[in-house]
């Protein structure tokens, strides 16, 4: 009997993936459960992933003309009245404050004190449109101050009853951009602009292949006019959103009392867009590329690009290793990929060096490089790559040499492999009995590798969300860019001439 292959990672994605998924975030050292129900720990190596989406996505706002500021946790309820729709969209999912000071319950406890209760609750922010469209309605008064446009990186509370780690936290860190502008031609260009910087991240820097498209007035973010969004396929055949961008219209600015003097001198009310992404791109990150062994990061978002671990058993084989090591560290350093310096890291910890190898394989460095005594005496490194299998033994200045190029390699070929897994999981479906037999799953011990995206004719109706509700399946977007097809609703049979993309989601 073949000998089964061992892996890190247990269960596998095909044994049960949402535990899968949970124990990849415990092996790769990314997060942890806090002692706040629904919120987590997010732990350096989780952190450092964070860091470099936002530094990355930091510099493309700025590219395109947009500056960071920050604005307060706390809403006024009032404010959040303001806006009928916005506050019914997020009125049970509201952190309130209701006091500002504690005193003691006379049982060796604490309550709030009744003498310090706010004469308005606050809300702890699920979203800012509100506190900064009333900053707004100060800093504009002309057409001259705009176009405002601004982004802050904050966190954010959405008290969610079913929690996942990265995926869905009560508390999450995020960023939402805010803008306001003369023309409502303007804040629809600038609405559409930053869908298009979502998606050349998410496929670019992520290498997770996504679709641009609209969302549907059921799925509209509460207020807007349109809301837009990228979607994206993880290896369960579940969407992801990955991104949104919100047009507002004029809907914020009159209830905020956005309004400005025109060229003409009339008075008029601003135009105004909101969109963002959050941590739930780390999520993203993992069920888009990693494997039974663990997470594998695209090098662009990579903490380290390559780890070199030394091999020796003796001091005299630890003074030949370890100067060896330091050099080729600074050689790679001196490289570049993607406009930064090679982030390399020697791990010299006194561990097993197999147990040394799998943390590494766990997190998900794109290269592993070993260098015992005779990797020295032929001047060459033991490198691994964390898309293929198998060990390759470069000299060490031909790896140097090659750095960027390999690491451009591995970042191409993991949206390669995801851009083929979403091509094999979409279909045309252009009746009921297909969408049903399409999501319903097929082995009952692998409930959740079924699926995947169908593009189907819709109308939206009480009919179709009946459907959608048995199967919970839902429309994500209707794709940019399509033509008009003429067909009919997989629903109710009536006409319609777009496509919609439906499946299961997160």
């Amino acid at each position: 009997m073949a000998k089964q292959p061992q892996n890190a990672i247990s269960p596998t994605r095909s044994e049960n993936y949402p535990e899968w998924y949970q124990q990849v975030v415990k092996a790769a050292d990314l997060a942890e459960n806090s002692d706040v129900r629904g919120c987590m720990v997010i732990k350096p190596w989780g952190f450092a992933i964070w860091e470099n989406i936002q530094r990355r996505l930091d510099a493309m706002f700025k590219a395109t003309g947009h500056e960071n500021a920050y604005f307060p946790l706390f809403i006024p309820m009032s404010f959040l009245e303001k806006e009928a729709q916005h506050v019914e969209g997020f009125a049970k999912e509201c952190a309130v404050v209701t006091h500002h000071r504690l005193e003691p319950d006379g049982k060796g406890g604490l309550r709030p004190a009744p003498s310090a209760q706010l004469e308005e609750p606050l809300i702890v922010r699920p979203t800012s449109e509100m506190i900064i469209g009333a900053t707004f309605a100060r800093w504009v008064q002309s057409y001259r101050d705009l176009p405002i446009l601004i982004n802050q990186w904050a966190n954010v509370v959405r008290w969610e009853l079913r929690t996942r780690l990265f995926l869905r936290t009560a508390e999450f860190l995020w960023q939402e951009g805010h803008t306001v502008h003369a023309t409502d031609a303007e804040a629809l260009e600038e609405t559409m602009r930053m869908l298009d910087v979502y998606a050349d991240f998410a496929e670019h820097t992520m290498a997770m292949p996504v679709i641009k498209g609209e969302k549907t007035a059921g799925e509209r973010f509460p207020g807007a006019v349109s809301t837009f969004a990228i979607e994206a396929l993880m290896q369960d055949r579940k969407a992801l959103q990955a991104g949104t961008s919100h047009f507002l219209g004029q809907n914020f600015a009159r209830a905020q009392n956005i309004k400005f003097q025109d060229e003409n001198g009339q008075e008029v009310f601003g135009w105004t867009t909101s969109w963002g992404v959050s941590t739930r791109l780390v999520g993203g990150l993992i069920m888009t590329h990693g494997d039974d062994d663990g997470l594998v990061l695209p090098p662009k978002l990579a903490p380290a690009h390559v780890v070199i671990m030394p091999i020796f058993r003796s001091e005299n084989e630890k003074a030949e290793v370890l100067p060896y090591c330091a050099k080729l560290e600074h050689e790679l350093a001196s490289q570049t990929y993607a406009g930064e310096p090679i982030r390399v890291r020697i791990d010299n910890r006194d561990i097993r060096g197999g147990e040394k190898k799998w943390q590494w394989v766990k997190r998900g460095v794109p290269l592993r490089v070993e260098v015992g005594p005779r990797d020295v005496a032929a001047g060459k490194v033991s490198l691994g790559r964390r898309d293929q299998a198998g060990r390759f033994e470069p000299t060490r200045p031909e790896f140097v040499a090659n750095i960027a190029k390999t690491l451009d390699e591995i970042q191409h070929a993991l949206l390669a492999r995801a851009l083929k897994l979403r091509e094999e999981s979409t279909v045309r479906i252009d009746n009921l009995r297909e969408f049903e037999a399409f999501f319903t799953p097929k082995n009952a011990e692998q409930p959740e590798i079924h699926g995947g995206l169908a593009y189907s004719h819709f109308v939206e109706s009480p009919e179709m969300d009946e459907k959608l509700k048995a199967l919970k399946v839902t429309i994500r977007c209707i794709p940019l860019g399509g033509d008009d097809e003429p067909g009919k609703c997989v629903f109710t049979g009536q006409p319609n001439n777009r496509r919609g993309v439906f499946a299961k989601a997160y």
